[in-house]
This record gives C-alpha cells, structure tokens and sequence, in this order.
C-alpha cells in the first residue's frame, strides 16, 4: 500500500516559511551537498501528489512557465479557483483529506504520495491518521516566526526515527514514522 509522506524542509525553530510565503531563507541553500540526491531518491518513489492551495498559487507566481511535476498526478486541496498549466495532471479538490485517499493511492500505483506544503494539509492528514512518514530537512536558520512545520493539537505519541543523515551546509535529514494518533491531535 502507498504511503503517505510528508518531505519538507523546515528552519530549526519549525516554520517551513515566513508568514508571508517568503522562501528566500530557504533558497539561499540551493544545491547544498546531498540534497539532489536525497530529492531525487525521495521522487522516484512518488507516484502521487496532494498539495495545498497556497503552495500551488506559490509555484503558480514564482514558476508560472515550469510545472515542476511533470507526468505526476498531483491533487490540489484548496477553496479558491484556479487553472491548471498545459500538460499538468492535476485535480483541483475541497474537502476532508480522507475522502480523497482511496483515489490518491489509486492514482499513485502502488508508489507512495508526498504532500508537499504546506504544514496546515500536512496536518489535516495528520490528524486523520493517514500520515506515515515525515522526512523533514532542517536548515540551520531561526526564523522567529512563520508557517508551522505541522500544526497540530497536540500533542502526538513519539514518532520512530527511522534515519538521520547530516548533509552539506548544517543540515540534517530526518525521517520519522507516525504510529496512531491520539484523538486530541487535530489540525490546529
């Protein structure tokens, strides 16, 4: 069955970006030791992506001429309206998460899905239990303030660390893996 990972990189205070979007902390390390690779390991994995509005409407701004996951299903979970780029296979869904996982794993194929931003989608299958993994890269910077990694109630029972590995430029990889969530972890 596919798993559901979420594969982010967060600042060591746990923001994934600041509170108006802006990701410059993070792009700042672009091409750091280790990391393609560890992308490239991660994706040939993927056969199925659910992404949250903002992180769409992001990629839309910065990247309007290069969808960057071509060939790959890709949900977008959102409220507002918008237009696929040519090509793009994409899904624009509302709802709860776990209404949509028996079509996200049907449309990955036996790989896994990655949720990919933002911290609040992340959360909402969290809290449903439907999170697997976390694979979370974290930068050597403080934000002070920002979007959550993972906004829950919490809190969660401990998470497996199932690998670390530190990479160039100060930053370290860890993968976890969720167990049950209690019923007071909740999206918050």
């Amino acid at each position: 069955m596919s798993s559901v990972q979420y594969y982010v990189a967060s600042s060591l205070d746990g923001f994934i970006a600041t509170p108006d979007d802006d990701l410059a902390w993070l792009l700042q390390f672009d091409g750091f030791e280790g990391g393609k690779e560890s992308y490239e390991a991660f994706m040939s994995g993927i056969g199925c992506i659910a992404m949250g509005g903002t992180t769409y409407q992001w990629l839309m701004d910065h990247e309007p001429d290069n969808w960057p996951y071509p060939g790959t299903p890709c949900w977008i979970f959102t409220h507002h309206e918008f237009a696929a780029p040519p090509g793009a296979d994409i899904a624009f869904v509302r709802g709860d998460v776990s209404e949509f996982i028996d079509d996200l794993r049907k449309d990955a194929a036996g790989k896994n899905i990655w949720v990919v931003g933002g911290g609040d989608l992340a959360a909402q299958f969290a809290g449903a239990g439907l999170l697997d993994e976390l694979i979370v890269s974290v930068i050597p910077v403080v934000l002070g303030d920002g979007k959550r990694l993972l906004p829950l109630k919490g809190p969660t029972p401990p998470l497996e660390l199932v690998e670390s590995r530190t990479q160039g430029r100060g930053i370290v990889e860890l993968r976890y893996r969720f167990g049950p969530v209690p019923g007071n972890a909740v999206p918050g």
